[in-house]
């Protein structure tokens, strides 16, 4: 007897999640989940740094989104707008092979930021908005979660699965 297995749904996540040596300063922050690990487990995880992937170094100079250009700026005044967009691209063409309609990534950043994002003073002041990567995920219909939504997220992968096996 063949049993019909579904295909997990996928997620895409912010390799800093995963103690992958990218966030801008170098250090190795992750993020520590029963969730993440669980997932990790099932396979589900697809890790991505859109800023890496465009090309930038780790370490690299700080970045901000200019609330009125909207133009992604280094502290040292350098536009890095077309690597940050580059990088954006690259997670969307991610998205879209492996057909991922999920993404947990790194409240703040200017690249994923979900809900707040860096006022471009460097002054470690935040404001609503959301970051490159993730404004174009959204405008492709991806759900983007950050690590104070992961329980919204959990909630939706155990909703599609539960879609998924009732069909």
């Amino acid at each position: 007897m063949k049993i019909n297995q579904q295909p997990i749904e996928k997620i895409l996540i912010s390799a800093c999640f995963l103690g992958e040596r990218v966030r801008y300063n170098g250090e190795v922050k992750p993020l520590v989940s029963v969730l993440l690990e669980k997932w990790q487990k099932q396979g589900r995880l697809l890790s991505v740094c859109p800023e890496v992937m465009s090309g930038l170094p780790v370490p690299r100079p700080p970045a901000e989104i200019d609330p009125i250009t909207k133009k992604v700026i280094t502290i040292e005044s350098i536009d890095v707008t077309e690597q940050f967009d580059k990088g954006a691209e690259l997670a969307l063409r991610l998205c879209r092979r492996h057909n991922i309609r999920l993404a947990l990534l790194k409240e703040s950043s200017p690249s994923c930021g979900s809900k707040t994002i860096y006022d471009g003073t460097f002054s470690q002041q935040k404001i609503i908005g959301e970051g490159v990567t993730t404004k174009l995920l959204r405008e492709h219909g991806i759900k983007v979660f950050s690590e104070s939504s992961i329980i919204e997220l959990a909630a939706q992968i155990d909703k599609l699965s539960l879609f998924v096996h009732t069909k």
